[in-house]
């Protein structure tokens, strides 16, 4: 009977150690993405893209949309157009006030013309007179009448010449005038700053809008990030263009090569009175991770916000990589 119950142990003893060793080896040879080296930091977000609004500068009616929610535009598309009739017509009289500063321009200068050779016979005349004053052949009255004559003449021509310089001052502010006209215009035509897909209509042709107006909402598609928060013990050794990775959810067979761009200057979640090393521990820094422009160009038909993923953010730039993080893009990329 004892030696019955000796054998049960033992075996049991052998099974438990088979498995143990099965558990063992299977441990080492079966690579665990989740157990990271301590030169990585890793944290979890979205993916983020800025965010642009095409808005209005001056009141008006929004007349056409040339772009729907989800297309995909460059930087200077068209996105709307305000309309311009009444700034047309305001043109069209700066343009008309132009013209005439230019004809007033011309009847001052022929105005200039005509009293320099008005001066030129007074003066020539008041010449005569003072030679033959001393002759005794004209009177002193003459040749006062004479002197006011040439004097008068002098003060025409420079009144002429002040007409030209006021006319020349009408030709530049109507020039400005219509400059300014313009530039509401061209403000009219909603163009896109930067390239990206549209997420919103925020109006539709017909509505009046106020200055400010918003008419759609345009993402960055050159701007990507995903922020992640760390520790202090590994923020404090991060840094901005430390090399990072991302892996979305979506996408779990491919490693994105990004780079860290901002690294928060004060903590998040941090206690109003920081004694204890267990307070120290709770502060988090948030750190954004951004996706290489260039990069995102070749893939900006896919590039889609919300969309979760991890962050890897490599500490010690001597160490490599793991071999489950290197880059890996789709389509060879």
């Amino acid at each position: 009977m004892s030696a019955s119950n000796s054998k049960v142990p033992q075996k049991l003893l052998i099974s438990l150690a088979l498995i143990a060793a099965i558990v063992i080896v299977a441990w080492q040879f079966v690579p665990d993405h989740d157990r990271l080296p301590e030169h990585i930091a890793s944290g979890n977000g979205r993916i983020e893209a800025t965010q642009v609004d095409i808005a209005t500068r001056i009141p008006g009616r929004l007349q056409r949309f040339f772009v729907a929610e989800g297309d995909l535009i460059d930087p200077g598309s068209p996105v709307a157009e305000m309309d311009i009739d009444e700034l047309q017509a305001t043109l069209a009289a700066a343009e008309a006030n132009l013209n005439q500063a230019k004809e007033a321009l011309n009847l001052a200068q022929a105005m200039v013309a005509q009293r320099e050779s008005e001066r030129r016979l007074a003066r020539a005349e008041l010449g005569r007179m003072e030679s033959l004053v001393d002759k005794g052949h004209v009177s002193q009255e003459q040749l006062d009448r004479a002197r006011t004559t040439a004097e008068t003449a002098e003060a025409a021509l420079q009144a002429s010449r002040v007409q030209v310089a006021s006319a020349r001052a009408g030709i530049e502010a109507a020039k400005a005038n219509i400059r300014k006209i313009q530039t509401t215009i061209d403000d009219s035509h909603l163009n896109s700053p930067v390239g990206g897909r549209v997420l919103y209509r925020l109006a539709e042709p017909g509505e009046v809008l106020a200055a400010g107006g918003k008419v759609a909402t345009v993402i960055d598609v050159t701007d990507v990030y995903l922020t992640i928060f760390l520790p202090t013990a590994q923020a404090g050794k991060v840094r901005v263009g430390s090399e990072a990775r991302i892996i979305l959810d979506a996408l779990p067979d491919y490693v994105v090569p990004a780079e860290v761009s901002f690294v928060a200057a004060e903590a998040q979640f941090t206690p109003k009175a920081v004694e204890t090393r267990s307070e120290r521990e709770k502060l988090m820094f948030r750190v954004r991770i951004r996706i290489n422009p260039e990069l995102l160009n070749a893939y900006r038909d896919r590039v889609k916000t919300g969309v979760p993923g991890e962050a890897y953010v490599r500490l010690d730039e001597s160490q490599p990589w793991p071999e489950h993080l290197q880059v890996n893009l789709p389509n060879g990329g």
